[in-house]
């Protein structure tokens, strides 16, 4: 398990905290960037958060979807500001592009975005990407970003996706519901009914859950290219992954033979 590009996503649920950016949390994460950028593997770093970032400034209701557009206009810029400060203690760059998942249909804009990533990346810079909440709907309800990740792994030459969430695997049942439930450790095949499960808005930060992350998965499977899924909360199995190469917790989606 050798990657020289990979995508790593962050999830509400994982920067949020109190109704406010975890902010530890977050820098464990820059911490782990910044320890794979010096091993030469390039990370992109798609980000979820605005809102929270927003709603700590602005606290509107966050069950209305035109408030939410508010809170992400808001936060991105104030989000991006703690991102540079954590980033500034380990003498990197890093820097903001929002682009919504819809605009990877064009050719031209896709093309774009990937020669700016290849030069920031060049440049030792690490990208820092959201889905444009303001303008992009969809996301900002269910997807928490999940989509955004999968498109942005596979249009920007990433080998690996990875998934940091509340959720630490994918398991065989809902381990809120059956404590008998068992995660599995390897897959390359998805099951087609967990696949067909109604998206659902999972709390007023966090959206898309595990359904959301399977679509995502789905699609860097079908693209020839891996997948690893992992609790965000700390940080233990998936630097074990990346930076030990020893797999202990989480699900490793392997690519299909």
């Amino acid at each position: 398990m050798s990657y020289s590009r990979i995508v790593i996503k962050v999830g509400s649920h994982v920067l949020t905290k109190d109704k406010e950016i975890a902010r530890e949390r977050m820098q464990n994460i820059v911490e782990l960037i910044s320890t794979l950028m010096k091993q030469n593997i390039e990370v992109i770093l798609v980000s979820s958060g605005a809102v929270s970032a927003g709603y700590s400034q602005l606290p509107l209701d966050l069950f209305s979807t035109q408030n939410k557009q508010v809170l992400a206009s808001i936060g991105q810029s104030y989000l991006l500001r703690m991102y540079q400060e954590d980033f500034e203690k380990y003498d990197m760059l890093c820097s903001q592009i929002l682009i919504n998942t819809a605009e990877f249909d064009s050719k031209s804009i896709t093309n774009l975005a990937k020669q700016a990533v290849d030069n920031l990346l060049k440049n030792g810079v690490v990208p820092i990407i959201n889905e444009n909440d303001v303008t992009s709907i969809e996301e900002l309800v269910f997807g928490d970003n999940d989509t955004l990740s999968a498109h942005v792994a596979h249009y920007f030459n990433a080998e690996l996706l990875v998934l940091l969430s509340d959720i630490d695997a994918y398991y065989d049942k809902d381990p809120k519901k059956h404590p008998d439930a068992k995660a599995y450790r390897e897959v390359s095949k998805i099951a087609k009914e967990d696949l067909e499960v109604e998206l659902v808005s999972d709390n007023a930060f966090a959206t898309g859950g595990i359904v959301s992350k399977l679509k995502a998965v789905e699609f860097i499977l079908e693209h020839n290219k891996e997948a690893f899924l992992a609790t965000g909360f700390n940080l233990f199995d998936v630097k074990n992954f990346l930076l030990n190469k020893h797999h202990e917790g989480g699900t490793f989606f392997r690519k299909r033979v």
